[in-house]
């Protein structure tokens, strides 16, 4: 981790409002392996000795009322191995995160202001955990399904065909036995 300024930055407990006021920076490539979320999203195949970069640089900036606000810029990206929902084999999605984020004094306040803001507001207290809020804004930007645009292997043969056939395995009809149910009444 590298910082700009001569104080050390805690970032599981971040100063947020003593880091903007300092103007200060930071940056690091730590393991995949520090992110337990995004860890659960790798394919089995994955190295968690991935690094994801990021770096945060905090400034104050004068609100609508002249008064000092908070701000904090991030950016991160990781390289994730994901698993291919068409042949289940790991793809390769390119994660990258650049979002600007208004901090205000409490989570009420952050609420309050959130839907009406470009930016996202965050709270100053409790004070927010650095890697964990890289770790949302990076699932944030998951594919919903992350597929290879062309798969490089053979695709597997879903269950509900025969594979040495190639052709429909028969199953019962579940609606027959209903059917012999319904008989008429004489």
């Amino acid at each position: 981790m590298k910082t700009s300024a001569p104080r050390s930055w805690n970032p599981r407990r971040f100063d947020v409002q003593a880091f903007a006021e300092a103007g200060a920076s930071l940056s690091g490539d730590e393991s995949l392996s520090l992110f337990e979320r995004l860890m659960h999203e790798c394919h089995a195949d994955g190295d968690p000795a991935i690094a994801v970069d990021w770096l945060v640089r905090g400034e104050t900036r004068a609100d609508a009322t002249g008064q000092p606000a908070v701000w904090m810029h991030l950016t991160a990206h990781l390289d994730l191995p994901v698993g291919c929902q068409r042949c289940l084999g790991p793809v390769v999605v390119p994660l990258k995160v650049d979002r600007w984020f208004r901090f205000v004094a409490d989570e009420a306040t952050a609420e309050a202001e959130d839907d009406d803001c470009e930016e996202d507001v965050l709270a100053l207290e409790p004070k927010p955990d650095l890697l964990s809020l890289i770790e949302d804004e990076l699932l944030m930007e998951m594919p919903l399904v992350p597929m290879h645009e062309t798969c490089p292997g053979v695709l597997p043969v879903p269950p509900s065909t025969n594979a040495e056939g190639g052709g429909e395995v028969s199953r019962p009809n579940p609606f027959a036995s209903l059917a012999r149910l319904k008989k008429p009444m004489s």
